[in-house]
């Protein structure tokens, strides 16, 4: 496979098709949701919500999310809308998936095209002791918002299912999830429909299945399809990245060097362009070179105070900031709220 890491994507550019926006869209809808509500602050039609012409941003996603908590008390949404997902509505990545001559190939593939899926948690698979297991982290921004968060991790397991059963039957449960947060009681996963028990104040998201599972043969996997299949999928990301332009670019410059991140003038000397074009491909784009510092600074803050016990000080020098209290006062600017109350409890 041609690709070692994802494209790094800002939370508002507009690059992703519609088709998890579609999924909750409908699901909603049947539930008697007014459209216009369901799309309030998205930035699309009711018309355009199914085009394939379309493209959404990260951030209009969660908006929508954030939505259809408001408007259903369906005991189970996020789950429901993962769950209506299923890989034909997926494009090439899903056919690409369907297409791979074993299932361990149609994990590490999933995993590492993720991109094209419009991500709103990081995935990564693991296998070990016969057991394997899917880990699943809300992107950062969620962590500002723990009723979005348990949202999204619901919906991606319920995404997850879905595919897995599309690609090895219907049959297929899982042996445990876990979750990395307290039991609510607006919303949860449903265990007669996933089949297997939940825990609770886990340390990740995780679903856990049985390796044997993956020892099937992949009856709709193809050889010949499969590397075809693939190079389009390139091509694919190689569109996503180039619909991010210069801004992805420089993303991927300073995350490699947050701890002392360099100027616009050195990395315009790096891409090879003077600090005058730069400057205008960013303004051009609707982004400033501050506010691409900020925001990956941002997320890196949050997941560090999600996932790490590391004191504020210690993220604070990974940050490129002199001391904590300039960290502090940075967060509080970007989230409105302090480091303590973002820390898992």
């Amino acid at each position: 496979m041609g690709y070692s890491k994802q494209p790094i994507v800002g939370l508002s550019e507009r690059v992703y098709e519609s088709t998890k926006l579609a999924a909750l869209f409908d699901v909603l809808v049947d539930l008697d949701c007014p459209a216009g509500e369901i799309l309030r602050n998205v930035n699309l039609t009711m018309d355009e919500v199914h085009s394939p012409k379309s493209r959404i941003s990260l951030a209009e996603l969660m908006t929508a999310c954030k939505n259809a908590v408001r408007l259903s008390s369906e005991p189970h949404l996020p789950y429901r809308i993962g769950s209506s997902i299923h890989i034909s509505a997926y494009g090439m990545y899903g056919f690409a998936i369907l297409c791979c001559p074993d299932f361990r190939k149609a994990m590490a593939f999933a995993e590492l095209y993720h991109a094209l899926a419009a991500p709103l948690a990081t995935i990564e698979f693991k296998e070990a002791d016969g057991l394997a297991s899917w880990v699943i982290e809300p992107n950062a921004r969620t962590a500002t918002d723990p009723q979005l968060y348990r949202f999204v991790t619901e919906m991606q397991i319920g995404i997850h299912i879905s595919l897995m059963r599309d690609i090895m039957g219907p049959a297929f449960t899982p042996d445990q999830i876990s979750l990395a947060y307290r039991q609510a009681h607006d919303f949860g996963l449903p265990t007669e429909q996933i089949g297997c028990p939940l825990s609770f104040a886990s340390s990740a998201n995780r679903i856990v299945f049985r390796s044997e599972w993956l020892d099937q043969a992949a009856s709709l996997g193809n050889k010949t399809t499969y590397p075809a299949v693939v190079a389009l999928c390139d091509e694919l990301l190689d569109g996503l990245k180039s619909r991010i332009g210069v801004a992805g670019e420089i993303r991927t410059l300073l995350l490699r060097e947050l701890t002392n991140p360099p100027s616009l003038a050195t990395i315009a000397k790096r891409l090879d362009v003077s600090d005058r074009s730069l400057r205008r491909q960013l303004r051009e784009q609707g982004i400033s070179f501050r506010g691409l510092l900020d925001e990956l600074r941002m997320q890196v803050a949050l997941k560090y105070l999600r996932t790490t016990r590391f004191a504020n000080e210690d993220i604070a020098l990974a940050l490129g900031f002199s001391d904590a209290a300039n960290f502090r006062r940075a967060f509080r600017r970007w989230t409105n709220k302090s480091p303590s109350e973002i820390r898992m409890k």
